[in-house]
């Protein structure tokens, strides 16, 4: 159990500290679209998000898949990009149906879960399973994930009724935010 709880804190670290920038930015464009009568979908979204990212997690521990780290690190607010972009492009037409974002969150979460594997790959000796860590891990990254939805849809709940905010400023103004701050991360982050 000690080694269940020290993964989950790992994971809800790896979500929920200050380093974590590229995911929160992440979780903030893949949900803006959404209202927060749309929680469900958003739950099952963050969940495609998780998976992906634990399977390449457990591929890449298992020595299976491996990425050098500076194109991981170049692709990862690439993703990010990628989401704002499609957020601003598509403004005016009806998303958070669209069973195309589980899918994106679902790849995207893939090359997010090679981000970890480096330190992964070094905490977890050969001889251990990876079954515990790894389930430690990710609900741990699911918890931290749904406390940033949580956040996140209690302020577009505020924003939107309270002060009356037009829901396609709210997607206009979080994507351009998050577009701005993950290009210049993917820039700094150039492989070649």
């Amino acid at each position: 159990m000690q080694d269940f709880l020290f993964y989950l804190n790992l994971g809800w670290e790896h979500i929920i500290s200050l380093d974590a920038i590229d995911h929160q930015l992440f979780v903030l464009a893949l949900i803006a679209i959404y209202s927060y009568s749309d929680w469900k979908k958003i739950l099952v979204l963050i969940t495609a998000f998780t998976i992906g990212h634990s399977v390449t997690l457990a591929l890449s521990i298992l020595d299976i898949v491996r990425l050098p780290s500076d194109w991981v690190e170049f692709l990862i607010p690439l993703t990010i990009v990628l989401t704002a972009l499609g957020n601003i492009l598509m403004k005016n037409k009806k998303q958070s149906g669209n069973k195309t974002n589980y899918y994106l969150a679902l790849f995207f979460g893939l090359i997010h879960g090679l981000g970890f594997a480096n330190t992964a790959r070094l905490m977890i000796a050969k001889s251990q399973s990876i079954a515990v860590p790894l389930f430690g891990f990710n609900v741990g990254l699911e918890l931290g994930q749904i406390v940033i939805v949580a956040a996140i849809l209690v302020i577009m709940f505020i924003l939107l009724n309270l002060f009356k905010v037009n829901k396609k400023d709210w997607i206009l103004f979080i994507s351009s935010g998050v577009f701005a701050l993950s290009l210049k991360m993917t820039l700094e982050r150039l492989p070649f």
